[in-house]
């Protein structure tokens, strides 16, 4: 652990600077906590679903769009073929197929059901289909790709608890497999990234047991990172290990990626005040929104901080890297729990020393 604490406080002193936003396009409707996948031959992104502007449930919708990076136009796509209004769904993209999956939907009654669909988004058709169902549920969750053919769920919400499942889906196979559980406490609304095979998990919300009879259970922020390696002979072992805790409280609903250039797992925004879908939290107290940038280096098995971004946002699924160290958000809630329709653009480097 040392190594890695005095390879901290050598990137703080060296800090690394988040510079540089642009707002490159204007989605045609406002929307946050939606799915998010890049198609990078097409320089595409696409959002799924998710709340619109009124932060109510008749704000959740399946709505879809796209917007291109090359014409800076987004678009209005086909809505998700069961027109389900959903959260916290997940999205990768594996070679021309967008693959979407689960979040919850809201009942009349104001429960949060999960929803076990899997859909399978063509990008160069335009098509929809339904593919094999979740094992187990989920919402909330991580998914990380991997090899261009497996996508894997970790952890996140079921039902009315949070679980400790990862969830390994074939996409040649159309087929589920159990993966090595995941080996910290239970949350959803964390944040990650893989590289190679190397993936990184942080954070997120953790459910404190009622301590008498009579008292309600409460959700709280959890910090800490776990680090797992994936057996490149056999993708369903996962060897995870712990990682140091950074300092304060933990972030919920982060963007996070891969960052293959520069052997990184990046994170930002995020709020570390756990919040219900509207951005209130489960204190009563308003959530506010980070501008913080930071990453676990794979190499040097250490943490950089970085400057931070040009803007506050949160409620986020996804993080993409569009090269040039650019990274983008799609959506999400900015200060004062406002729903964005911008797709928010910064760029990752060196500060002048």
């Amino acid at each position: 652990m040392k190594p890695i604490l005095l390879y901290l406080a050598l990137m703080l002193a060296l800090v690394l600077g988040a510079c540089g936003a642009s707002n490159m396009s204007t989605l045609p409707e406002a929307v946050s906590n939606n799915a998010v996948a890049y198609h990078q031959p097409s320089q595409t992104v696409y959002s799924f679903a998710g709340l619109g502007a009124a932060k109510d449930v008749q704000a959740v919708h399946a709505k879809a769009y796209s917007c291109s990076l090359e014409t800076n136009i987004c678009e209005t796509l086909p809505p998700l073929p069961d027109g389900i209004g959903r959260l916290a769904a997940t999205a990768q993209t594996l070679g021309d197929t967008i693959y979407i999956f689960g979040g919850y939907r809201m009942a009349g009654d104001g429960a949060e059901i999960s929803t076990p669909e899997v859909w399978a988004f063509d990008v160069k058709t335009g098509h929809y289909a339904h593919k094999a169902d979740m094992p187990v549920p989920v919402d909330d969750s991580v998914s990380i790709a991997y090899l261009d053919r497996y996508i894997y769920l970790v952890s996140g919400w079921h039902k009315d608890d949070n679980v400790v499942n990862v969830q390994m889906y074939d996409s040649q196979t159309d087929t589920w497999h159990p993966a090595t559980d995941w080996p910290g406490v239970p949350v959803f609304g964390h944040a990650g990234g893989v590289v190679g095979t190397v993936l990184v998990i942080c954070d997120g919300v953790q459910i404190i047991p009622p301590k008498t009879p009579e008292a309600k259970r409460s959700f709280t922020d959890i910090s800490a990172c776990w680090r797992g390696d994936i057996d490149a002979n056999t993708p369903t072992k996962i060897t995870w290990r712990h990682l140091p805790t950074l300092p304060g409280k933990g972030n919920y609903r982060m963007a996070a990626t891969g960052w293959a250039d520069r052997n990184m797992i990046l994170f930002a925004g995020g709020s570390n005040n756990p919040y219900n879908y509207d951005g209130i939290g489960y204190d009563k107290i308003p959530s506010a929104a980070s501008a913080h940038v930071w990453a676990y280096d794979i190499a040097a098995d250490g943490y950089v901080l970085f400057k931070d971004k040009p803007t506050k946002t949160m409620d986020h699924r996804a993080l993409i890297p569009i090269g040039e160290s650019k990274f983008l958000t799609v959506g999400g809630m900015g200060e004062n729990q406002n729903v964005l329709d911008r797709l928010d653009v910064f760029t990752v480097h060196q500060s002048p020393k």
